[in-house]
């Protein structure tokens, strides 16, 4: 894919067109995750603008983060959200405030099957249409700590629900670029309060009705898309939330 010159549209910005114009490079593959994009004076030449054009789009995506500057090294496409930790709000008995090790994590099912409205509405799907759901079990050592349920669209992460899940990784973000080609750019989490019920509280070896905190998240990829809807569970007396306002 080349570059196209850019005509003015009226009502949209000369640097917010060129910025949708690099984006869907980016989404075509032409420039590849972690992949360092051409300088700015080739751009604006290549698209037959000025300079400052070229720079302010640049900066509506690195705002977006779809691409990041390197000081001395230039500008490179993101890498997306390797892990997105879950972990940053917990404190678990044993695990140093530095701990950057992955928890174990254990599917404990797979299934395919109907969309919810809910899920419709977030992945932008038609009606009846299939999600794979799963249930995941984080563990450091032989403690459980994180129970998970995650749901996915199909077909866009059907290698996944086609691959033995025992083969799969403790990170699953990583996973889905490997095997699907999805880049997770960006996530949101929304922190609340619950009980676990019977079944949660065993898998996690905890009481029934024992208070848990729930992190609902939405990950998407680099196009803007919900491709996730993840809900977490942890035990709320490990629940800790750190902040620094300046």
């Amino acid at each position: 894919m080349t570059a196209q010159l850019l005509t003015h549209t009226p009502g949209q910005s000369r640097y917010g067109k060129l910025a949708l114009a690099m984006r869907d490079r980016i989404l075509q593959g032409e420039w590849a995750p972690g992949e360092v994009i051409p300088a700015e004076s080739a751009l604006a030449q290549s698209y037959g603008v000025a300079l400052g054009t070229i720079r302010q789009a640049l900066a509506l995506l690195v705002e977006d983060g779809v691409l990041q500057r390197r000081h001395g090294r230039g500008t490179f496409v993101t890498k997306g959200v390797d892990g997105a930790s879950m972990m940053r709000f917990f404190r678990f008995r044993g695990v140093d405030d530095g701990q950057s090790e992955a928890p174990e994590s254990r599917i404990l099912s797979s299934r395919m099957r109907s969309a919810s409205t809910q899920e419709v509405n977030a992945f932008t799907m038609v009606k009846g249409a299939q999600v794979l759901q799963l249930e995941r079990l984080r563990s450091l050592g032989n403690d459980p700590c994180l129970l998970e349920t995650i749901v996915v669209p199909l077909p866009l992460f059907g290698k996944l629900a086609e691959s033995d899940s025992d083969s799969w990784d403790d990170l699953l973000y990583p996973m889905y670029q490997q095997r699907c080609g999805v880049v997770i750019q960006k996530t949101h989490d929304s922190l609340s309060f619950s009980q676990l019920n019977a079944t949660q509280a065993k898998r996690l070896k905890l009481a029934p009705a024992h208070p848990c905190v729930l992190v609902e998240r939405q990950a998407f990829d680099m196009a803007g898309r919900c491709v996730e809807l993840r809900t977490t569970r942890g035990d709320a007396f490990s629940f800790k939330y750190t902040t620094q306002l300046q």
